[in-house]
């Protein structure tokens, strides 16, 4: 399977997602797509990926990139003399299914099948997981794709309403409607359908202050007035008017409101049957006889209902289709709220049977003989088919009562809060599905009732916005605009958008809190004596000194804070400890013990992980761990997913949940050794996966730890906070791999800096490699690391003891290379390198050789071709053992030794083979680096807009990966594309600001700071300051002299000035 609606995928034949490379080859996978299974010409493609002005040898470089897409596909890209043909048939390619589902429902509602039209059209829109082109959408053709697929995914949304109307759908599709509205203000079908919507709803007012925001939207916009059909709606709904067939779609459709062949009680009327009139002057309609009148015993709401479209219309879609749906999800999450709304916009009478007071299982059936009224012969009977006599039939079995009462009268029984009589409330449900045949259940629950013919709707927690979502679309999202109902409720004139700063901490809490209503909710309350800032703190969601980690929200904090809810609520609905008392009390002992340990994961986990840490010496053992998850799992406690592309399951909690099971856990007892078993996991887990990040499994080890970073650095700094320095010296070494290759050394320092104060200068024996790990980790973060002089000169006695060849940890010798630089004029020592590498014949250890002799070669010999030699037998020997990282160093070298001899063009395609690969590699350091030397490849060749794209991402990453002096390169080079420009006072600050990135201790590359004063130098010369130019070039020579040259030959520029 292929998709463009979304980010570019395919799928192998095992199902996982393929890694397709960088984004001119996916974009060139997308345009084959699009065409499916046809020939696609040769200038077509070009012009479809470099546009009007392709670059010379583009030919080449789109054979290339074929031949790369051929090395991942599971199907032929097939070469022809005109051009190249993907091997597929359309139905292997979303967008193309897409178009064939869409007509399909198109056609069955054009031929009155509503019903199957709706169907058929939710599972068209269902192919689509973002917008169209997502991950290519800068290639030059993708803009007229864009629109087109959008525009077809509007029709269909459109053509998917129109059935939902016709089927009497009304109440549930108004929000949505609204919310296609206010994305689509100049759509006049939408605009229609809204006000369809809201008068069959019974909401004649809000359907023409509709129709008054069409008229204003339109005349501002386009100077326009709504079209005759959107006005002739407007003209029946005025007159109270039952509404005709929509033009362009057949009568059947609306003649009954339902679509030919449905039965009355699965498509009924909640209201006037709406459709758009035909434009078409028609004989006047038949009188509509007016529909039964529908009641429902459903408890008031007092708050407004915020977000949950999608939940609506899917709970709608089911009960149309099912006849016992339950809801099921954690507490706090919203069931009984979510329920209520579905049941109001039923069509059907609906009744709601509260099962909270309950505490038998036997009562269940006398709860719901009371809230039907009828306990005392009730009074069902005065609305529909009861006993003999008129009324149910007196005594005797409950559940016989209420069936032989509601006969085969339509109902909608709504059951809530079913988790603590879960067995009988699913006996009932069975009997009375069974002895009434037009009876429809929704339950609420924490677990599913598990009878045949159930369908389970879980309800998630309000939604959150994407990372990198800008300030609209924060406060847009349904968990930040329910805090910001709630609270407006409680502070008035509260408002989270009012400042950036407002608005970030809003999300961080509604963030830590999971996006749980009732949270928010309380969350929310505590605004009429603290400030936002003040409980976002208090509850441990803002980061603390701006740290990248966090052991989550404080439990003490969490259920202090969050305790006073509403005084009418059921007194475990009233605080947020309450709801989570509720659901620990129906657990048994061993799925407590697990509960309670997994509560020291951060950020979820795997079965091995449970087993390893939530199992005992006692009553549990690693083998019951799966089925005391899977109970748990199914009682709403724990979440359970399956990550794209990983095969296994993950699991997680939520952090209320979380936070309660810690408490739990301490007051067991258990907290020490539950740590003390999670940090021996994974420990056992990092150290099994580094061999791996040097080899052909890189990726897939790499995804591994990444999805593990939390529970790492969790159980490093647990070990740290335990006493335990050995302990985290071994996860600091164990990790430092992973650190280098995702580019986020930082993580270790703090922990090794503490492992130094303890030790001092003094290596633990049989822990030298570690110890010296940890003195890397520490002065590569610092710009002064004098402080640390012993620290690091019993670490060189240490690796250079080993011969600069690290015994257990390679990733030791790789990070020493640059610490210490090449051994300079030592032939003797290289000798005693070469030995030890021959002894350990390793493939890999002999390629790093090759590289290290490489760097010799070029940057202390000079020696180009020498070092050409031994890096192209380096990135042989990388490519062998599968290492990017590796092959990256290589290509980069290679790269800088091509652009020094002049040979521009294949250092370009070197740094962009290296960029590739450090994509895959998810590296933000060496992606910023080739970034940088992208830029300089472009301003070389005159590209100050690719130049300056090229380093504004590459600041950006470089920030990301705390890499100080790969942001001042990235901020020079937007320096020189300033200056380019002409914008000398812009191209200054962000030199000056470069400069001030440049770290000044021993362990700063002097070549940078030159760099940067050179850059200085330059903006002196183009702003005619002779005085100035002198001295930045003058030091630029003092910190690197190799610049001599050019700082004479700009001095006698600036003379001239």
């Amino acid at each position: 399977m292929f998709g463009i609606l979304g980010a570019t995928r395919a799928l192998g034949t095992d199902g996982a997602e393929l890694a397709l490379g960088g984004p001119r080859r996916r974009a060139l996978l997308a345009v084959l797509l699009l065409d499916a299974g046809r020939l696609v010409g040769t200038e077509r493609l070009i012009d479809a990926l470099y546009g009007e002005d392709p670059p010379s040898g583009a030919g080449n470089a789109l054979q290339s990139q074929v031949s790369r897409l051929r090395q991942v596909l599971p199907v032929p890209v097939e070469g022809h003399p005109a051009g190249y043909r993907l091997a597929v048939t359309p139905d292997q390619v979303d967008a193309h299914r897409f178009q064939q589902l869409s007509a399909q429902g198109r056609d069955a509602l054009l031929a009155g099948e509503p019903a199957l039209a709706a169907e058929v059209l939710r599972e068209a829109l269902a192919l689509w997981r973002g917008p169209a082109l997502a991950d290519v959408g800068d290639a030059p053709f993708a803009a007229a794709q864009v629109v087109r697929l959008e525009e077809l995914r509007t029709g269909a949304i459109e053509d998917r309403v129109e059935a939902d109307l016709a089927l009497g759908r009304h109440r549930s599709l108004v929000a949505e409607l609204g919310e296609a509205v206010a994305t689509n203000p100049l759509r006049e079908r939408l605009r229609g359908q809204l006000m369809r919507a809201l008068y069959g709803s019974g909401r004649q007012s809000e359907a023409l202050e509709a129709y008054e925001d069409a008229r204003r939207e339109l005349a501002e916009s386009l100077g326009a007035d709504p079209g005759p059909e959107l006005a002739a709606v407007h003209l029946s709904i005025l007159r109270g008017e039952p509404l005709g067939t929509p033009a362009g779609v057949p009568r059947e459709i609306s003649e009954t409101g339902r679509g030919r062949g449905v039965p009355r009680e699965t498509s009924p009327d909640a209201g006037p049957v709406i459709a758009a009139p035909t434009a078409v002057a028609t004989a006047p309609p038949a009188p509509t006889p007016a529909p039964p009148a529908v009641h429902h015993h459903l408890p008031a709401q007092l708050t407004s209902f915020v977000g949950r479209a999608e939940e609506l219309a899917a709970i709608d879609d089911q009960l149309a289709r099912q006849r016992l749906v339950t809801l099921i999800g954690p507490g706090g999450a919203g069931k009984t709220r979510l329920a209520v709304q579905a049941a109001d916009g039923h069509p059907h009478d609906a009744c709601f049977v509260d099962l909270t007071g309950v505490t038998a299982g036997s009562e269940v059936p006398q709860a719901v003989l009371g809230a039907l009224g009828l306990r005392d012969g009730g009074v069902l009977s005065a609305t529909g088919p009861a006993g003999p006599t008129g009324g149910p039939p007196p005594g005797g079995d409950p559940v016989a009562r209420i069936a032989a009462a509601l006969a085969d009268r339509p109902l909608l029984l709504v059951l809530d809060n079913c988790e603590h009589v879960v067995a009988d409330a699913a006996v009932l449900a069975e009997r009375l599905l069974a002895a009434s045949p037009r009876l429809r259940i929704l339950a609420t629950s924490r677990e599913a009732l598990g009878i045949t013919a159930e369908t389970l709707c879980p309800v998630p927690t309000l939604g959150l916005p994407q990372p990198g979502s800008d300030r609209a679309q924060v406060l847009a999202s349904p968990a930040v605009r329910l805090f910001a109902e709630r609270a407006a409720a409680v502070s008035p004139g509260f408002d989270p958008g009012a400042d950036p700063a407002t608005a970030d901490t809003v999300l961080r809490l509604c963030t830590a809190l999971d996006g749980l209503p009732l949270a928010i909710e309380l969350a929310a309350a505590r605004l009429r004596s603290l400030p936002v800032t003040d409980i976002a703190a208090r509850l441990g969601a803002l980061p603390a000194d701006d740290g990248p980690y966090s052991l989550g929200l404080r439990p003490d904090a969490l259920f202090r804070l969050l305790s006073r809810g509403s005084r009418t609520a059921q007194p475990r609905q009233r605080t947020l400890r309450g709801v989570v008392d509720w659901s620990w009390e129906l657990l048994p002992d061993d799925e407590r013990a697990v509960l309670r340990r997994a509560s020291v994961f951060a950020g979820g986990w795997t079965l091995a992980a449970a087993e390893a840490v939530c199992a005992d010496d006692d009553a549990i053992e690693p083998d019951d761990v799966l089925d005391l998850m899977a109970a748990l799992v199914d009682k709403s406690l724990v979440v359970a997913r399956h990550p794209e592309g990983s095969g296994g399951v993950r699991y997680r909690m939520l952090e209320s949940i979380r936070a309660y099971g810690a408490e739990r856990l301490a007051e067991a007892g258990e907290t020490e050794r539950t740590f003390r078993a999670h940090a021996a996991h994974f420990l056992d887990v990092a150290m099994t996966a580094d061999p791996h990040l040097r080899g052909a499994e890189q990726l897939e080890w790499l995804r591994a730890l990444s999805d593990e970073r939390d529970n790492l650095q969790a159980a490093l700094h647990r070990t740290l906070d335990a006493g335990d320095i050995h302990g985290t010296m071994r996860l600091i070494a164990a990790l430092s791999q992973y650190w280098l290759l995702r580019g986020v050394r930082y993580e270790g320092v703090g922990p090794a800096r503490e492992v130094l104060a303890a030790l001092g200068p003094e290596p633990p024996e049989g822990l030298e490699e570690e110890y010296a790990l940890c003195v890397l980790a520490v002065v590569s973060a610092l710009s002064d690391a004098e402080a640390y002089a012993p620290h690091v000169a019993a670490a060189t006695g240490i690796v250079e003891g080993l011969y600069r060849i690290a015994r257990r940890f390679p990733v030791l010798t790789l990070l020493w290379a640059p610490f210490a630089g090449v051994p300079e004029g030592d032939p003797e020592m290289m000798a005693d390198v070469d030995r030890v590498l021959a002894e350990r014949d390793d493939p890999w250890y002999t390629a790093l050789a090759c590289l290290g002799h490489g760097f010799q070669a070029w940057l202390v010999d000079g020696d180009a071709e020498v070092a050409r030699q031994r890096c192209a037998e380096a990135l042989a020997g990388f490519r062998r053992q599968g290492d990017r990282w590796g092959l990256i160093t290589c290509l980069h070298v290679l790269a800088d030794i091509a652009d020094h001899g002049g040979d521009v063009q294949e250092a370009t395609a070197l740094h962009e083979e290296a960029l590739v690969l450090a994509e895959e590699l998810d590296s933000a350091l060496d992606v910023a680096d080739l970034l940088v030397n992208r830029a300089g490849s472009c301003l070389r060749a005159g590209d100050v807009a690719g130049a300056q794209a090229a380093c504004e991402r590459a600041a950006e990453l470089s920030r990301r990966a705390g890499a100080p002096e790969t942001l001042a390169l990235a901020l020079l080079g937007l320096a020189d594309t300033s200056r380019l420009r002409g914008d000398l006072p812009t191209a200054r600050a962000l030199a000056e600001q470069a400069l001030a990135e440049c770290p000044t201790g021993w362990f700063s590359s002097n070549g940078v700071r030159s760099a940067v004063q050179s850059g200085l130098g330059r903006i002196a010369v183009a702003e005619g300051d002779a005085v100035r130019a002198r001295a930045c070039l003058h030091a630029a020579v003092t910190f690197d002299p190799e610049v001599l040259r050019m700082a004479l030959d700009a001095a006698v520029i600036a003379e001239s000035a």
